[in-house]
């Protein structure tokens, strides 16, 4: 991190990369028990939360991330009913799923309560589903609740999470993965964000395998851009034992909500894959 001049860098050495934003002003930080969070006002990207000085979200280009990690699998999935966010404390994630008519519970399931508060006072829009009775806010380890969830109790599980380090670690594992095989009833999916195919793709490997080794029969990344994370390219990986290659068409391209990134032509083009990336998960 760096606020030398008004401007906030995550700088990541291991890469040789670095992004910045020009900030106004620092709103808020704290350390919690389990991570420093920061909240600043930025000149052209409006709030930006950090944690652990690592972007995590902005006004600007956070629903690039929220529609992709929610409406790629809902659509996928023939019936949503039931579904769970393991992480997602901003809440853009569970307010994109509760645009969908046919989930009848969402369930989101947060380490650190205080990333939901500060967003609901800082990030307001993304929070606007918080009080929709189908919603269900609950600060838990993600891990021990999926340990303790019923058997094919679930259609959708979407995980939300932080960089697979601290928390998270144990979120991108295969005993996780087994965890919510057994949850997910036999059409379910289960979806992660994966991080960046430039700099990360050793992990991405390694998640397809962990999935597959958790019999899971497909498994299918599908990538969009995000300029605030690292190197601007992140992806989200399915993982199902129906076809991953379908989706449904027309509930898509008739969808009663907006979405200013998602369409049925994003979706599709979204599993369209170079080269590199298409050999590294043969």
């Amino acid at each position: 991190m760096n606020l030398d001049k008004n401007w906030f860098s995550e700088i990541n050495p291991q890469f040789g990369v670095a992004f910045s934003l020009q900030i106004k002003e620092k709103l808020h930080e704290e350390q919690t028990q389990y991570q420093k969070i920061s909240i600043y006002d930025t000149t052209d990207f409006g709030k930006l939360m950090t944690i652990d000085d690592l972007f995590m979200v902005t006004d600007r280009d956070n629903f690039l991330y929220h529609e992709m990690m929610s409406h790629i699998a809902l659509f996928t999935h023939p019936n949503p009913r039931h579904v769970v966010i393991i992480g997602g404390g901003d809440c853009g994630t569970l307010r994109e799923v509760l645009r969908h008519p046919t989930v009848e519970q969402a369930t989101q399931v947060e380490i650190d309560e205080r990333v939901t508060r500060l967003s609901e006072h800082y990030f307001p829009s993304l929070c606007e589903s918080n009080h929709d009775p189908r919603a269900n806010l609950l600060f838990d380890d993600g891990i021990q609740w999926m340990a303790d969830a019923p058997d094919q109790s679930i259609d959708v599980i979407i995980i939300d999470s932080t960089d697979p380090v601290g928390p998270a670690e144990g979120l991108f594992n295969l005993a996780f993965y087994r965890q919510c095989r057994r949850v997910l009833r036999e059409d379910g999916i289960l979806v992660q964000q994966t991080e960046s195919p430039l700099l990360h793709l050793p992990l991405l490997q390694s998640v397809h395998q962990a999935m597959r080794a958790a019999e899971f029969k497909n498994t299918r990344t599908f990538q969009f851009p995000l300029c605030t994370y690292p190197s601007g390219w992140w992806t989200g990986t399915m993982a199902g034992n129906g076809d991953l290659t379908q989706f449904r068409v027309e509930a898509a391209q008739n969808k009663t909500f907006a979405t200013q990134y998602y369409n049925t032509e994003i979706h599709q083009a979204s599993f369209a894959l170079p080269n590199f990336m298409q050999q590294a998960f043969s």
